[in-house]
């Protein structure tokens, strides 16, 4: 118990994929007792600004000074490592761990470890715009020897309408979008797909998506589970959907 260390998380990013993200920190550690669970501290800040709004266009509001703020209340308050379960805010990871008080998951380049401990040598990115064109995912996949693959155009517009106008608006999810950015993906050799946004975890958590595809987040979560001292259950080792 005394070894284990307490997750500070930069939340609201948003409310409901922060939300999941708890509940799988949870449901991934072996603990008979509520005293075996990590120890969290979540700032709940969905008024953060849009990170895919600014990376597009830099004239819009800049999220990264209170994510900077956020994160460092939460190490104030004894949080010794942070995750952020937003995958389009590891594009100001940089900055954040320069000003940051405390060392904050990389959860893109975890996922990279992950399928590339796993075989996957060629995976398809679902994320948003700003994820994707910023090449977030695509730059940390080349560095682990693993080939990138994006939807293509109307492709990457229904994965920005299932993140947008449906999971974010708070509506179920239209998942013929979500199919026919997938279908773009497996033609072109996608042997997995990244859920590469935190609101697409919740289209896996809802929907019978089926194989061949690693939540990002999922991957954010067990990282911390690990790295907190926690003890991972078994079944969460593997994290590519069978």
């Amino acid at each position: 118990m005394d070894q284990k260390i307490t997750l500070g998380v930069i939340g609201g990013l948003g409310p409901i994929a922060t939300a999941h993200f708890m509940e799988l920190i949870i449901r991934m550690t072996e603990a008979d007792t509520d005293q075996e669970h990590l120890d969290m501290i979540l700032y709940n800040r969905p008024s953060i600004p849009d990170r895919t709004g600014y990376i597009l266009d830099p004239t819009k509001p800049n999220p990264l000074p209170e994510m900077i703020r956020v994160g460092n209340a939460l190490a104030r308050q004894g949080a010794k490592l942070i995750a952020i379960p937003c995958m389009t805010a590891h594009y100001f990871h940089r900055d954040l761990t320069r000003y940051i008080e405390a060392p904050i998951v990389h959860a893109i380049h975890e996922t990279a470890v992950h399928l590339k401990k796993h075989g996957i040598t060629k995976v398809g990115i679902m994320a948003t715009d700003g994820t994707v064109r910023s090449k977030l995912f695509q730059q940390e996949l080349l560095e682990h020897g693993i080939t990138p693959v994006i939807p293509g155009e109307q492709g990457q517009k229904c994965v920005m309408s299932v993140i947008y106008d449906d999971i974010k608006a708070n509506r179920p999810a239209e998942m013929d979008k979500f199919d026919f950015a997938a279908k773009d993906l497996r033609e072109q050799g996608a042997e997995a797909i990244i859920l590469g946004c935190t609101e697409l975890s919740l289209v896996k958590r809802d929907y019978p998506i089926g194989a061949g595809y690693l939540d990002a987040m999922e991957v954010l979560a067990q990282t911390c589970v690990r790295m907190c001292g926690g003890k991972l259950k078994e079944a969460y080792q593997n994290l590519i959907s069978t």
